[in-house]
């Protein structure tokens, strides 16, 4: 669902209990907050499998991208933060294959802990449209 043409809400996360959009585009410049692999309830798909949730968060965090008018090789930024006990290597394969061969800036960290039960892996997009 869309609030305004310049920002996105989807439904998913605490984006109404926190106050914020899913993306925003501001002139050229779309910024995806940061996304996990959940379903509509909220709960974390893929269970226990840091690949498959980094592919799922990067899929729609470029959905995203694509919703405010932007193209997967607009993204020029990828963030992935990853629970402690997340597979680095399997976040980072599911990045090549996502996204790789656009070969965006990107920083992957460890963090002490992801917000909501099962989540492994969060990432942000952020795009510069050229036109």
């Amino acid at each position: 669902m869309s609030i305004s043409p310049d920002r996105i809400r989807d439904g998913g996360g605490w984006e109404v209990e926190a106050g914020y959009a899913r993306a925003a585009r501001r002139g050229r410049r779309i910024e995806v907050s940061g996304t996990t692999a959940n379903g509509p309830s909220g709960t974390a798909l893929h269970l226990g499998d840091t690949g498959a949730q980094a592919r799922a968060a990067l899929e729609h965090a470029i959905r995203c991208v694509e919703r405010l008018g932007g193209r997967r090789g607009d993204v020029v930024r990828t963030r992935l933060f990853l629970a402690p006990t997340a597979d680095w290597r399997a976040a980072a394969a599911a990045h090549r294959d996502v996204i790789g061969d656009v070969a965006p800036a990107n920083t992957t960290l460890y963090v002490g802990e992801l917000i909501g039960d099962g989540f492994l892996v969060e990432v942000e997009v952020e795009a510069e449209v050229l036109d």
